[in-house]
């Protein structure tokens, strides 16, 4: 049976997106629409795993992490292969590794993409060379440093 998401359900989930904390009768005096709605649309979208998890926006800076930075992986095909791991077992080695925060698997001329939240310039340097370069399987590294950061 398919997942039919209507009007009603996009504008529950822009709302979460906006604030996840809404209680549904604050839903309902947003959204106009009955608690009871709210409570079993957001019960049905939740078990569909639409809703996934709800969390929080951090402000990294505010913890002292000034420096973000933009990290593409390579994977040393040859090597992986002797060492018995692919490159999702990497990745989701990486992701493990203290400061970062997000890792993806893809396409192209390199393997993974890698973001992590450090405190400087310093630290980030620190990682590169004494923690991820060192790491089974990775080959080669090319950093980007994030400037500034818009959100939609």
């Amino acid at each position: 049976m398919e997942l039919r998401i209507d009007d009603k359900d996009n504008k529950i989930i822009r709302a979460l997106r906006e604030d996840s904390k809404l209680s549904t009768s604050k839903l309902s005096r947003k959204l106009n629409l009955p608690i009871t709605t709210i409570h079993h649309r957001i019960k049905k979208l939740e078990q569909n795993k639409v809703i996934k998890k709800y969390t929080i926006d951090i402000d990294e800076i505010k913890l002292g992490r000034m420096v973000q930075a933009w990290i593409l992986i390579s994977v040393g095909k040859d090597h992986i292969e002797g060492i018995g791991k692919d490159q999702d077992m990497i990745a989701k080695e990486i992701l493990k590794v203290e400061g970062i925060t997000q890792v993806y698997t893809i396409t192209g001329l390199t393997d993974i993409l890698a973001k992590v939240r450090v405190n400087s310039i310093k630290d980030l340097n620190e990682f590169l060379i004494k923690r991820l370069r060192k790491m089974e399987g990775v080959e080669r590294t090319q950093t980007s440093i994030v400037l500034n950061e818009f959100d939609k």
